[in-house]
């Protein structure tokens, strides 16, 4: 019998997740990313303890604890640093596994490196764009070499979309669907060398919907400092779309006008933006749910198939769970089309309804109600937000995103081992 064969059009943290995934399971996969040389570029991301399983029971556990931060804690506050809510995450919550804050572009190394090594480097393909695809009994899917510009076809039973928000496989899809969807607000991130500040473990978010600030470390540096990734947030009503994009870099001038206030007995923002050597800026984007992500035996994955505002850390998470459960599918189904549908099925409505919470501010929306009801701070936060808002804000979305404790400790495993 045939060994069922996946294309994998984007080689992200979602596309490198899947083809480590497959390949666990004995599918044949190849990889097609755009990007000739990927290199660690980005800053930060959390990953969720859901996500760290997944990548642990593909032995990549230690890897992730090599260059990590394990985050023990979260710390909503609002834009004077007064404290609003505060959480314990991944082993202190009691996880199994931990929760990560980790560098992007390393991440995203660990993983093809894995994925070279297992899959054989003749099937990660660079500098191969997805121009279109055809299916009938099969997918064939054409490439377009970003040097040469020559034409390359590929064909396989399945082919997957994830090639992130501006997917090729999406618009071809979805050709109607035009351009993400601007939520008016600009992000400045960026990471910088500095102190630890708290505890060294904590994640911080301070500020209210139009303008906040997320600072949190994700790795280690000499002479007991840390890597410290910001990230500075902010409505601009009257800006029309720029498509994001990690490379572009921002005056440290522009940042400071907005957030050069910002300095907090545990936090000094404005010398992090100072001392920040690149400064990279970024729409806060996403699209509207879709209503499949699976047609016959072309299906999405990732920010392909729900891309989010990064609200409450998802964003790389979930593309990582959206890699086990097609793989679960697609090991479990011997009809390829049922397959795509299963997971179709399974995954889109839980994160249709994430990308309209994250709309919301998510878990953060205490900051919000903070913000409305004591613009100029309080004495006690009891005084204006009562506990059982709180645990309710919180506690709806972690169960809605699948994040909290009894769901990720015991539910079965993705893929057997």
């Amino acid at each position: 019998m045939k060994k069922l064969e996946v294309i994998v059009a984007g080689g992200g943290i979602g596309g490198l997740s899947l083809a480590l995934s497959l390949h666990q399971t004995g599918i044949r996969v190849r990889v097609y990313e755009a990007v000739r040389d990927p290199s660690p570029l980005g800053v930060g991301i959390n990953l969720q303890p859901t996500a760290v399983r997944e990548l642990t029971e593909l032995g990549l556990g230690e890897a992730l604890g090599d260059i990590g931060i394990a985050t023990r804690r979260l710390s909503l506050r609002n834009k004077f640093g007064q404290l609003i809510h505060a959480e314990r995450r991944g082993l202190d919550a009691g996880y199994r596994w931990p929760q990560y804050s980790i560098h992007r572009g390393e991440l995203q190394l660990i993983l093809l490196r894995a994925v070279r090594d297992r899959i054989g480097d003749e099937n990660v393909r660079t500098g191969l764009k997805l121009t279109g695809f055809e299916q009938d009994g099969g997918v064939r899917a054409r490439f377009i070499d970003r040097q040469s510009g020559s034409e390359q076809v590929d064909e396989a039973d399945v082919l997957v979309g994830a090639d992130g928000i501006h997917s090729a496989v999406r618009r071809q899809l979805y050709p109607t669907e035009g351009a993400p969807r601007f939520a008016q607000q600009m992000l400045w991130r960026a990471a910088v060398v500095a102190e630890p500040f708290l505890d060294g473990q904590t994640m911080v978010i301070a500020g209210h919907f139009h303008q906040r600030i997320v600072v949190y470390p994700i790795g280690r540096a000499r002479g007991g400092k840390a890597l410290i990734n910001w990230i500075c947030q902010k409505t601009v009503p009257d800006r029309p779309l720029p498509r994001e994009d990690w490379n572009r870099r921002v005056a440290k001038e522009d940042v400071l006008a907005a957030f050069g206030s910002w300095k907090f007995p545990w936090l000094d923002l404005p010398s992090l933006i100072e001392d920040s050597p690149d400064i990279y800026e970024f729409p806060l984007v996403d699209r509207d749910p879709v209503a499949a992500w699976s047609f016959r035996r072309v299906t999405l994955l990732g920010d392909a198939a729900h891309p989010m505002q990064p609200i409450g850390g998802q964003a790389g998470s979930q593309a990582i769970l959206d890699a086990r459960a097609l793989t679960r599918a697609l090991a479990e189904n011997e009809d390829t089309i049922a397959a795509l549908q299963r997971y179709d099925a399974e995954r889109r409505p839980s994160m249709n309804d994430v990308i309209q919470r994250n709309r919301n501010f998510g878990p953060e929306a205490a900051m919000q109600l903070a913000e409305e009801r004591a613009p100029i701070g309080f004495a006690r936060v009891d005084d204006i937000i009562s506990r059982h808002e709180l645990d309710t804000i919180v506690a709806s979305f972690a169960k809605a995103a699948g994040l909290d404790v009894e769901t990720v400790n015991h539910r079965p495993p993705y893929v057997s081992q």
